[in-house]
């Protein structure tokens, strides 16, 4: 019983920083790379960042249904980020090329 109480708490810090900080903060990205821009060194790291949590958490949200929607939506996003900066990068590639 303590252990799901302990999950609880856990799940309640993990839900309260990424609505604080993550999703924010990749929005930002978002936006940004939908109007052509390519990732910075900072936006790297945070994406590293986010990807390194994404897979500590996951056993945690594979116990938890309720959160499986969340995670999904969070994985589809930072998806769509660095889709669309792979496509930033190499359009930048070829106006740069001779």
């Amino acid at each position: 019983m303590k252990e799901r109480s302990d999950e609880a708490g856990v799940i309640a810090v993990l839900l309260k920083h990424f609505e604080a900080n993550r999703i924010p903060r990749a929005l930002g990205i978002k936006e940004r790379v939908d109007k052509g821009e390519p990732l910075n060194d900072w936006d790297i790291s945070f994406i590293r960042d986010v990807l390194d949590e994404a897979n500590r958490v996951e056993p945690l949200v594979n116990r938890h249904a309720e959160m499986q929607s969340l995670y999904a939506y969070a994985v589809r996003l930072y998806h769509e980020i660095t889709a669309m900066a792979l496509l930033n990068e190499r359009a930048e590639l070829q106006l740069e090329a001779p």
